[in-house]
């Protein structure tokens, strides 16, 4: 398929491995949970689903315990989340997630990662006609019938439902819906008995730039020093696969 595609395949499989900044990425999001709604699961459906995702990429239970220990405490620091925006080297649109205790350090920090790559740092809303907020979820098929599920969900915000390959070639059935409609399709899948994988409100572009394979290197090298840092959550672009 291509030195681009295994490239990137390559980088995206190295990203996944460093579980211990997924893990802290992943903790940070239980905190806010927990401070903005409380500790219990149960009444608490951003934690609920901070839990979730924590536990499909297998973080250690001990570790989920600790964060909304660690949440309720007066000492446990406050996150502000901010978003950044700009320009990767080859016009490729990039939208950065933070949650930060230090927002002059994040700033200070983004800004640096962008201009050290040649890439540009825009203004808060520049990339709005590019990128829009969904609700994604995703969860194991297996033998349910995907056109009846589709019927169900219409009421639901259902906008699609596809099945696509994740990283070991597995089936994986993957629902988008509008960003206000996160809460009732979460309900809808409960109800329906479906487990899901995962539960996120993403940055899904509406268009995509086409770079050439020697680009695709320049602009990697932003998004891996972006996900790198410890303030950052999550990294959108809009370069074709």
């Amino acid at each position: 398929m291509g030195r681009a595609f295994e490239f990137r395949k390559e980088r995206k499989l190295k990203r996944w491995s460093k579980m211990a900044v997924q893990f802290t990425r992943l903790g940070k999001e239980i905190v806010m949970a927990v401070k903005a709604g409380g500790g219990d699961v149960n009444t608490n459906s951003r934690l609920r689903t901070a839990v979730q995702n924590a536990k499909a990429v297998n973080m250690p239970k001990d570790r989920v315990e600790a964060a909304i220990k660690r949440a309720t405490s007066r000492d446990e620091k406050d996150y502000e989340e901010i978003v950044y925006e700009g320009y990767a080297p080859h016009g490729v649109a990039i939208l950065v997630e933070t949650a930060t205790d230090n927002i002059n350090r994040t700033v200070a920090n983004v800004r640096s990662y962008f201009t050290k790559v040649g890439g540009t740092l825009g203004k808060t809303g520049s990339l709005d006609f590019i990128f829009t907020r969904k609700s994604v979820f995703t969860f194991v098929p297996g033998d349910r019938d995907l056109e009846e599920l589709e019927f169900e969900l219409i009421d639901a915000g259902l906008e699609d439902l596809f099945v696509e390959a994740d990283e070991e070639g597995n089936d994986i059935a993957v629902i988008h819906t509008a960003f206000e409609d996160f809460g009732k399709m979460q309900k809808a899948l409960e109800e329906a008995g479906i487990e899901t994988k995962s539960a996120k409100l993403e940055r899904v572009p509406q268009s995509f730039h086409e770079v050439t394979e020697e680009q695709v290197a320049d602009v990697m090298k932003l998004i891996d020093r972006l996900e790198e840092d410890d303030d950052v959550q999550a990294v959108y672009h809009n370069m074709a696969e």
